[in-house]
């Protein structure tokens, strides 16, 4: 059934398939999605929880570790819900304008994220390169800007994507052949010529990665280069020990992202399968991650935990 509008029709609902291939095993296939999407939210609900309580943590590091740790729930939150009830209740369908605030969501807050994980190695960059002045170039007040600044860049990099594909006319076909709503996969169930779409979607992904890659690069190399200069080996270590978790991070955020999106427009030759799986690795497996690297390879983080959880603070 399809609802006309102005200038478009767009049908009531779409049809989420969850993993194509492997629905006699969907029941299962659920449990240790459930298990990671549990372990994210409280592994990043602890962070923000010892991060607000402890007021010694309210430097950069973990000011942006928090942004962080909120951008995973709600990237987390937004798709695991609703493919934990496809896999386990078979509900498949997906209300139109529901489907639309996935989209905005995933892919807001997947830049959000990058633009965090730039921030963090700006951080790291001045805290190594300029230990005397951290506390001076990496105010409170200058946090939170660059934090306003990331979201902004988000929100607005990625609202034209709903309201173009919102003034488009769908095809009869509603089905969407992963489990959850993704702006290419919607592209595909247009009936009108979505060059444009196409190219603005190319457009924001590489200004957001190749941007924030850049200086997460640069700031890297600047770092290794004063590390290596550092006297003692221990300072080395414990430099490239704080460094090493976040190089972590990015890892499992870039990879399996910029995988999922170029297979998405040129990876025709790869197994449908195998996309699927990393476009929900892509979305649940760093806000499962982060908290946990974060946790066992930061010293004050771990600490506070252990002391909550033996019951000697509060």
């Amino acid at each position: 059934m399809l609802t006309s509008g102005n200038s478009s029709s767009h049908p009531v609902s779409f049809i989420l398939l969850g993993i194509p291939g492997l629905e006699s095993s969907h029941f299962w296939i659920a449990f240790p999605f459930c298990v990671m999407y549990l372990v994210a939210v409280a592994g990043n609900i602890i962070i923000l929880h010892v991060i607000r309580t402890d007021h010694t943590l309210h430097q950069p590091m973990y000011l942006f570790l928090a942004m962080l740790a909120l951008t995973d729930l709600v990237l987390s939150s937004s798709t695991q819900p609703k493919m934990l009830a496809i896999l386990w209740f078979h509900a498949h369908e997906i209300e139109y304008h529901a489907c639309l605030i996935q989209v905005f969501f995933i892919h807001a807050f997947s830049s959000v994220e990058s633009g965090v994980l730039m921030a963090m190695a700006l951080d790291r960059y001045v805290a190594i390169c300029f230990p005397l002045r951290h506390s001076s170039i990496l105010t409170t007040s200058v946090v939170i800007k660059l934090g306003s600044v990331v979201m902004v860049r988000g929100l607005l990099w990625v609202s034209p994507f709903c309201f173009m594909i919102s003034r488009m006319p769908f095809c009869p076909n509603k089905v969407i052949p992963q489990s959850y709503c993704e702006h290419m996969a919607l592209l595909k169930l247009v009936c009108a010529d979505t060059r444009v779409n196409r190219g603005y979607g190319l457009f924001v992904a590489f200004s957001v990665a190749a941007f924030d890659i850049s200086v997460i690069g640069i700031s890297y190399m600047k770092i290794l280069r004063a590390v290596l200069q550092l006297p003692s080996g221990e300072a080395r270590l414990k430099a490239f020990g704080t460094c090493g978790s976040h190089i972590c991070v990015i890892l499992t955020l870039y990879v399996p992202a910029l995988f999922t999106f170029l297979t998405h427009r040129f990876g025709h030759q790869v197994p449908h399968l195998v996309h699927i799986i990393f476009a929900n690795v892509y979305l649940l497996v760093p806000p499962m991650l982060n908290p946990i690297i974060y946790g066992v390879r930061t010293k004050q983080i771990r600490d506070r935990v252990v002391r909550v959880c033996c019951g000697k603070e509060p």
